[in-house]
């Protein structure tokens, strides 16, 4: 007998193909656009650790240190003093990489849980970083679309704080030669190649913890 649920089931067998298909070319597009950027922003020969054409001081450069004991496999601490961030591994060590953050009083520490994680994203200026500046920032009041001009560059980290956005992202930058410096509008910077690497080692759901920039942790 021919039932409702038969039309359904045989329907979606018929036609789901045919629907996934230009899925499926939109995301190897939308991959091969990402590689792409990803080369335009990683040297060529890339060593994290030597790699410099930003012409950064060699301390900014990703590091794999000792971290303490007590602290977290997988969470990350930003000593916004210091001007590092650390990814604290499993087996004792930490990746340290440089990093900006935000100038003047626009800074804000505090505990936050990374909720979102995205790749070549968009960016949206907030309405107060509008507000503040409207001769750069109202031109993207619609957005910015992806790329390496982009202002939140290669990838980001959203940090939120329970369920509401900060609007507070660590995330790469078109400007790496801002990094070791107070240059953001609160943001946590880092150099775009830097931030591929870190990526793909951080989970959602881990904690991120930024440090006062008045007192070292």
């Amino acid at each position: 007998m021919l039932t409702r649920r038969h039309f359904i089931v045989t329907s979606a067998a018929l036609f789901s193909p045919a629907l996934a298909r230009p899925a499926l070319a939109a995301s190897r597009s939308q991959q091969a656009q990402w590689d792409a950027w990803d080369a335009e922003v990683t040297p060529i020969g890339y060593d994290p650790a030597t790699s410099n054409p930003w012409g950064l001081h060699p301390r900014l450069l990703p590091t794999l240190v000792e971290a303490n004991d007590n602290l977290q496999a997988g969470d990350i601490h930003v000593d916004a003093i210091a001007r590092y961030l650390y990814h604290i591994r499993g087996n004792g060590t930490a990746m340290r990489y440089g990093v900006a953050i935000g100038r003047g009083g626009l800074y804000e520490p505090g505990v936050f849980t990374i909720r979102r994680k995205a790749k070549w994203p968009r960016w949206t200026p907030t309405a107060s970083m509008i507000e503040r500046e409207p001769e750069i920032y109202a031109q993207y009041a619609d957005g910015m679309a992806p790329g390496p001009g982009n202002a939140l560059g290669s990838r980001a980290l959203y940090l939120y704080v329970g369920s509401r956005d900060t609007m507070l992202r660590i995330h790469g930058t078109p400007y790496p030669r801002s990094v070791g410096w107070r240059a953001s509008s609160g943001c946590v910077r880092m150099v775009m190649a830097h931030i591929i690497g870190l990526y793909e080692q951080v989970e959602t759901g881990a904690t991120a913890f930024l440090y006062p920039a008045e007192e070292s942790i």
